[in-house]
């Protein structure tokens, strides 16, 4: 890799922004997947060390994170950016937020924060991508999701039920 310009890295992270925008409009979350991502990225989802959902190639990215993760509940759900950071040797860092569906009484957002890790290739294309976010308070979310009457009970039942019991397992283990 040669380098990418700070216009072209920004550039390339709003065309990523918008389309995630536009999905979150439509639910439909793989129509920027062949423009965005080279055809060997590694798409990685650590979720707090109990699961660990890595994509090789863009149909396996198609086919889970933007698939099958996507269309379990997460209808009215958005994620808005907060930042894009530039770096060295074609590296971006952007900030986003897990919007929850609705709003809190006082008018606030059902919101968690997330943090994306993204190398792209000398064609722009996003070759690595690595997501994180606190888990812990993502299950507070929809924890006060499901008490305001606005967490999806397909979410609940195939993504939060599952994914409390990892996390209890995995704070129980060795004790």
């Amino acid at each position: 890799m040669s380098g990418l310009s700070e216009q072209i890295l920004r550039a390339t992270a709003e065309k990523l922004i918008a389309a995630h925008e536009e999905a979150s409009r439509t639910d439909d979350w793989i129509f920027f997947v062949d423009e965005l991502y080279a055809l060997d990225c590694v798409y990685t989802c650590q979720y707090a060390g109990v699961m660990d959902v890595t994509a090789n190639g863009i149909d396996e990215i198609k086919a889970t994170h933007y698939g099958r993760d996507m269309q379990v509940g997460w209808e009215g759900w958005t994620f808005p950016y907060m930042g894009v950071y530039t770096g060295v040797g074609n590296k971006l860092v952007t900030h986003w937020m897990n919007r929850g569906p609705g709003q809190r009484a006082d008018g606030s957002f059902y919101e968690t924060p997330g943090i994306s890790f993204l190398t792209l290739n000398d064609e722009s294309k996003i070759c690595r991508q690595l997501d994180m976010f606190d888990l812990t308070h993502q299950m507070k979310l929809c924890d006060d999701l499901d008490d305001a009457g606005l967490l999806s009970a397909q979410l609940k039942s195939q993504w939060v039920l599952p994914m409390k019991a990892k996390l209890a397992a995995q704070i129980a283990c060795n004790q």
